[in-house]
């Protein structure tokens, strides 16, 4: 787990590398004004869509799981914006004061007391902000819930739809990320250049079983907390599985899925903080290249052991 945990503070500072920033900005504005168009012009057929099913959902539910909704997402923020700004007014002071060995244990510690901090606020104010969120929600005709519900469901299906093709894209860009970490961080042996078409058809499927499963599990997405969890959870899934594959394919002539098993704690981890990106719009551009950094990291430090 300390691999793990070292491999996360390595992709902290690569990202900022001017190299990895060049392909995450370049990348990321392209895949974003892509899907901006696309969904500017299905955006009718998306809210057609999204008001069909909503139609499907009584009234009240739509109303009160709304409410929750808005709820817990200003308590996600409220979380990320404080761990966020504590890093963004302390982190040089932060770096000279914390060791390398203890500055991802230190960054759980600032996200678990940011998480705590909001949730005592929400344990004794909780109620009162469901109830405002609510009343505003009571005072709009149902026709602008409607509509706001079905924006926000064709926005979800933009983003996610951003979040996969990222992925993809640095799924296909891994080799040159990783070849420049490579020769900065490990000159003793050359990255494996033999893999590429098999790296690609294995991110088509993976993402292709992400679409097929966050469709069925669409009406989730009107449950509060859970709809959270399992868009986090397809999340990590993707993340893991894509990232997994690339970075041993660069670190191994063969990939071994048995032998990743055993450093799977390792695996979920670094997924589940590339993961923690898609919630922070313009970081999430970043996410997948942190994530292709920290896996191939964490691998070569395995293949060292």
């Amino acid at each position: 787990m300390k691999n793990a945990m070292r491999s996360v503070v390595f992709g902290f500072k690569e990202i900022l590398n001017w190299h990895t920033m060049y392909y995450a900005l370049i990348s990321g504005l392209l895949v974003t004004a892509v899907w901006t168009g696309i969904g500017f012009y299905f955006w009718d057929g998306l809210m057609s869509l999204s008001s069909h099913i909503i139609g499907l959902v009584p009234f009240s539910m739509i109303r009160s799981n709304g409410a929750w909704m808005l709820s817990t997402f200003l308590w996600l923020q409220a979380v990320l914006l404080t761990f966020a700004l504590v890093f963004a007014f302390f982190g040089n002071l932060i770096l000279r004061r914390v060791s390398k060995e203890k500055y991802t244990y230190f960054s759980l510690i600032v996200a678990g007391l940011s998480a705590i901090l909001w949730a005592v606020v929400w344990f004794f104010k909780g109620n009162y902000i469901y109830h405002q969120f609510l009343k505003l929600l009571t005072w709009l005709p149902f026709e602008t819930i409607d509509k706001g519900i079905a924006f926000l469901i064709g926005f979800y299906l933009i983003y996610n739809a951003i979040v996969m093709t990222l992925l993809f894209v640095a799924s296909i860009f891994s080799e040159s990320i990783v070849v420049s970490v490579e020769k900065r961080h490990f000159d003793d042996k050359e990255v494996v250049r033999d893999h590429s078409f098999n790296v690609i058809g294995y991110t088509l499927k993976d993402t292709l079983i992400f679409a097929g499963i966050s469709l069925l599990a669409f009406p989730l997405l009107f449950i509060p907390v859970l709809n959270i969890i399992v868009q986090v959870s397809l999340w990590i899934w993707l993340i893991k599985d894509t990232l997994t594959y690339d970075a041993a394919s660069l670190s191994y002539e063969t990939v071994n899925k048995e032998e990743l098993k055993a450093h799977k704690a390792g695996i979920w981890y670094i997924s589940l903080m590339t993961a923690l990106f898609n919630f922070i719009p313009v970081l999430n551009l970043f996410g997948p290249y942190f994530g292709e950094i920290a896996m191939f990291h964490y691998m070569k430090s395995v293949q060292k052991q």
